[in-house]
């Protein structure tokens, strides 16, 4: 099974057609204004923001999103934001700044920025990064609900067909399955039929590489 053929949840599709967000932190009005049409010009959507605070304020995004953010702020300066967000895997940071040292930029890009860029700079390097941003964006979302629908089928197995599942991408045989969890043969076939059926795997390399995705520990001994 390929898995990024295979699973095409409604919701995951319509990332597609969502209107990427550009969010914008600069507390200078007129970069604020000027970013603003340059981004919506694009095509994507932008949202301004004076200052850091102003943007926590403001709901996780659901869609294809990255922040353009400026280091020096009134309140909260852009690497310590960066800090706050950083479970936001889905929007990536591109960091502007009007004076920029190397330990600010190491920093900025060991936290996972994608882009450190010293004004003036131009339009085109931006949106060089934008594009960047969100393709990793979109990317990150995709991958994140491929993971969520095989969490929900993974949440459907029964503790043996876990079990069985555990040993079975662990590269046991039937029998060996068998031994380790005390049951028979024919109900270890049983478990495991029921376990692929329900995960949507098509051979074992696909049901290896599902538990590898989720994180699931093979047992190698019982």
């Amino acid at each position: 099974m390929n898995l990024s053929q295979s699973i095409t949840p409604s919701w995951a599709a319509n990332l597609t057609r969502a209107l990427p967000t550009v969010f914008i932190v600069d507390d200078d009005v007129s970069v604020r204004e000027s970013l603003e049409l340059l981004v919506r010009f694009s095509g994507w959507h932008p949202e301004l923001f004076a200052t850091g605070r102003d943007f926590l304020s403001r709901p996780r995004a659901s869609g294809p999103s990255c922040l353009v953010c400026d280091v020096t702020l009134p309140d909260l300066n852009g690497l310590d934001l960066q800090q706050l967000v950083a479970d936001r895997y889905e929007m990536p940071i591109i960091f502007i700044s009007g004076y920029g040292d190397v330990p600010m930029t190491v920093r900025a890009m060991k936290a996972g920025a994608v882009e450190f860029l010293t004004k003036p700079f131009g339009d085109e390097v931006l949106l060089s990064a934008i594009r960047h941003a969100i393709d990793r964006s979109d990317s990150a979302l995709r991958r994140a609900a491929k993971v969520r629908v095989l969490q929900d089928r993974y949440e459907l197995l029964t503790r043996r067909e876990r079990e069985v599942m555990s040993l079975v991408v662990a590269g046991k045989l039937n029998k060996q399955v068998a031994g380790d969890l005390g049951i028979s043969e024919i109900t270890v076939k049983a478990h495991r039929g029921k376990m692929i059926e329900k995960m949507k795997a098509d051979s074992l390399a696909d049901l290896v590489r599902i538990a590898a995705t989720l994180r699931i520990a093979p047992i190698a001994d019982a």
